[in-house]
C-alpha cells in the first residue's frame, strides 16, 4: 500500500510536472507537434494544481 504523501512532497512533485510540462511545450514547438505542445500544457496545469492542492492541504494543517 502506498503511504500519503505529506505536502511538501506533493509540491515538490507539482514543481516538477510543471517543468516536465514546459518542456514538453517547447518541444512541441520546436517540432511543430501540437499534440506533443498540448500534453506539455496538460502537464503544466497538473502540476500546478498538485501545488495549489498541498498549500491548501498546509493551510487545513496549520488551523487544525
Amino acid at each position: 500500500m502506498d503511504r500519503k504523501r505529506t505536502p511538501a512532497e506533493q509540491r515538490t512533485e507539482g514543481v516538477f510536472d510543471e517543468a516536465k510540462g514546459k518542456v514538453k511545450q517547447a518541444w512541441g514547438d520546436l517540432t511543430d507537434d501540437n499534440s506533443t505542445h498540448v500534453e506539455g500544457r496538460v502537464d503544466e496545469v497538473k502540476g500546478k494544481a498538485k501545488q495549489k492542492i498541498a498549500d491548501v492541504r498546509e493551510d487545513v494543517r496549520r488551523k487544525i
